[in-house]
């Protein structure tokens, strides 16, 4: 992706963060980030193009933290902890609702085999096993915990669900 790709993408996703998609037009779209609508179609061909893209850049950037959070996480129930922390802050939230209504409007094909392919290396990285249909199960809870988090803004009690679902994820490994 060219750097100027890069930078008006970023520039979208700020925007929509603050303003939603649904019912935007692509020359909405690009008025918010100040540009043109075809500078849009130029870099993304079309609104779901751009919508792809957003949905794309969204994920990238929360597997790279996986990435990152795992080099400092004791084990990987810590990890998934310290990973829900970090996309269920105040700060993110805006992000998380852009990626579901990107979802929404794409229909989210191919979204959860990313995850189980950055999962194998840090499963190597934390020295347990590699199963990839816990790991679709732990995308699952997580993004259904934070659609509940968007609904109901209580972040407190999906994190209290998300830590009993990793003490039993844990405990079945034990046994």
């Amino acid at each position: 992706m060219t750097k100027a790709k890069s930078t008006l993408l970023q520039r979208i996703i700020e925007g929509v963060a603050v303003n939603g998609l649904a019912d935007r037009s692509l020359r909405e779209l690009a008025e918010s980030a100040g540009t043109s609508h075809r500078m849009l179609l130029y870099h993304f061909g079309s609104r779901a193009g751009l919508v792809a893209a957003i949905v794309a850049s969204i994920e990238t950037t929360q597997r790279d933290v996986l990435i990152e959070l795992s080099a400092e996480a004791a084990d990987a129930g810590e990890l998934v902890i310290a990973l829900w922390r970090r996309v269920s802050s105040t700060e993110m939230l805006p992000f998380v609702r852009v990626f579901f209504e990107c979802v929404a409007a794409t229909g989210g094909d191919g979204l959860t085999d990313p995850w189980i392919e950055v999962s194998e290396s840090v499963s190597g990285t934390l020295g347990v096993a590699f199963d990839p249909d816990e790991i679709r199960l732990g995308v699952a809870v997580t993004r259904g915990l934070l659609i509940d988090v968007l609904a109901t803004g209580d972040n407190a009690a999906a994190t209290r669900s998300l830590e009993r679902f990793v003490e039993l994820w844990q405990s079945a490994e034990a046994v």
